[in-house]
């Protein structure tokens, strides 16, 4: 198991970022949360194994296609269960 915030930068708020990210999550058997920052940024606590959070981290560089994603800032931290 792996923790990891992640705040995804560009035009990724009113793109359905959030809800694509918790079908992709989902798919994945990620367990975290996704919201909206003040700044325009999503930021997303994300839970699950490792090779599903790479895979699900590709993705958040790429989001849905209405999406335009500049940049993604990860942090790793401690399992929260």
């Amino acid at each position: 198991m792996k923790h990891l915030t992640l705040q995804i930068f560009g035009h990724v708020q009113g793109v359905f970022f959030r809800a694509q990210a918790k079908k992709k999550a989902e798919d994945l058997k990620i367990v975290g949360y996704a919201r909206n920052i003040s700044d325009g940024a999503v930021l997303i606590e994300a839970e699950g194994d490792e090779k599903a959070l790479d895979i699900f981290l590709s993705w958040c560089h790429q989001g849905p296609p209405r999406a335009r994603v500049d940049r993604v800032e990860v942090e790793e931290g401690k399992v929260q269960g």
